[in-house]
């Protein structure tokens, strides 16, 4: 099953319900459906573009949704481009991928005018008023759907392929684990071109029929004064966003205080992830809110993984248990003293492969097809604990391996402390 045919489905259980807003106004199901179908049209009235390649820069709201699920309709894979990224970066996306066509706002046609890559816009205002009458031929469920790019930590960027099965598999995943439903309401400013705003907020609301309000990215004020202004149920945000909510919290008056604590009563959840939560943070949030933060660990390559649970005990630090779907393993060689090894993962949320790198793809699985997430985990009753990348956040000294987030937790407990950074250092004793 393709995401877009999933969606078609809340289209017909839910076609007046308003399940999108954005700077523009508020659109109902079947109106993001038609428009979709708009865009899908005119790309294959360009020219035939299944299988291929298709770059989207859109800003966040009717736009982005209705340039990828109308290129996904077109049969073609979708590339989304940040619209906050410099020339250099987006060059690069566009020509590793081998997009033949771009789909650009008229807004950002400029950050690509230079490119080489054919380009298309995308101009409308409003949904067309009546669906476009056109033979869709949806792509089968093993087809490529989505490409997305690494955040480039251990080299550039690499090109994520996911198919429209591994999509619906993480999506519903998701719907599952954390109770979406058509009664929900989600606040959107995170980046679109990342797991976490497409998968996580945008395609599990449109897809359980809940609404989503779109706002083009984050501003803490504007963020707490619109969960004032509406009542919504999940929120979901990185580590730095619950920060920068919690630095503004206090240094706004105590009637705004109180009004801005009063609104998160709304919410039935609240969850953290992209990077490690601390624990200094999960506390006064839930001081601020009222809510324990649900914290969960995923991948481009993979989706979600591992959740706490939406309705059992949530510990800080940990990030639960496999999600359902989701394989893993946790092998510590027997003769180790650490209770640390890397995660290994497999289900049908897996990536396919990465774009046109046989060599990087192959060496990711094990030989009997486990993908090698490349992070160290420790495991307690059950429980996970993400320890770091085995490049970059583990020092191995003296025979121990030694997880820099570990002690990067404890120093931001000091009070004294706001940020800070632990990296090992070569030694010749002790190694690092």
């Amino acid at each position: 099953m393709t995401f877009p045919e999933r969606f078609s489905e809340v289209v017909v259980d839910f076609p007046r319900k308003k399940i999108l807003s954005d700077c523009n106004g508020t659109y109902s199901a079947d109106e993001v459906y038609r428009t979709a179908q708009f865009v899908a049209s005119e790309i294959l009235n360009y020219q035939s573009y299944k299988g291929e390649r298709i770059c989207l820069l859109a800003p966040a709201g009717l736009a982005y949704v209705a340039g990828m699920l109308g290129g996904m309709m077109s049969g073609a894979m979708v590339v989304p481009l940040c619209v906050e990224h410099p020339t250099a970066e987006l060059d690069y996306i566009i020509s590793d991928c081998g997009a033949k066509i771009i789909l650009a706002h008229p807004d950002f046609f400029h950050l690509i005018e230079n490119s080489s890559c054919a380009k298309k816009k995308l101009t409308f205002t409003k949904p067309p008023s009546e669906p476009i009458a056109y033979n869709w031929d949806y792509p089968k469920k093993s087809a490529n759907a989505l490409l997305l790019y690494t955040s480039g930590t251990t080299g550039k960027p690499k090109g994520v392929v996911h198919t429209h099965a591994s999509l619906y598999a993480q999506i519903t995943c998701l719907i599952e684990a954390w109770g979406w439903n058509e009664n929900d309401s989600i606040l959107h400013f995170l980046p679109l071109h990342h797991t976490h705003g497409i998968i996580n907020k945008l395609f599990c609301s449109l897809s359980s029929g809940a609404h989503c309000y779109m706002i083009e990215k984050f501003d803490a004020q504007t963020v707490w004064d619109k969960m004032l202004a509406h009542k919504f149920s999940v929120f979901m945000a990185v580590p730095t966003i619950y920060s920068k909510m919690i630095l503004f919290w206090d240094s706004s008056s105590d009637d705004l205080k109180s009004k801005y604590s009063f609104a998160c009563a709304s919410f039935r959840l609240m969850v953290s992830g992209s990077s490690a939560l601390p624990i200094s943070v999960f506390q006064r949030w839930e001081i601020i809110s009222g809510h324990i933060l649900l914290e969960r660990y995923g991948m481009t390559e993979t989706g979600m993984i591992l959740s706490n649970s939406l309705l059992g005990v949530r510990i800080p630090g940990f990030v639960g248990k496999p999600l359902p779907g989701v394989e893993v393993r946790f092998n510590i060689d027997e003769a180790s003293t650490d209770a640390m090894a890397e995660l290994e993962v497999r289900g049908f949320a897996v990536f396919k492969e990465y774009w046109n790198k046989q060599t990087e793809t192959k060496k990711s699985f094990t030989t009997d097809g486990w993908f090698k997430t490349g992070d160290i985990v420790s495991i307690e009753a059950d429980n996970y604990k993400i320890m770091g990348r085995i490049a970059t956040d583990i020092i191995k000294s003296g025979g121990y391996k030694i997880s820099s987030l570990e002690i990067e937790t404890v120093l931001l407990t000091h009070k004294s402390i706001s940020e800070c950074c632990v990296l090992g250092i070569q030694d010749d004793v002790l190694g690092e």
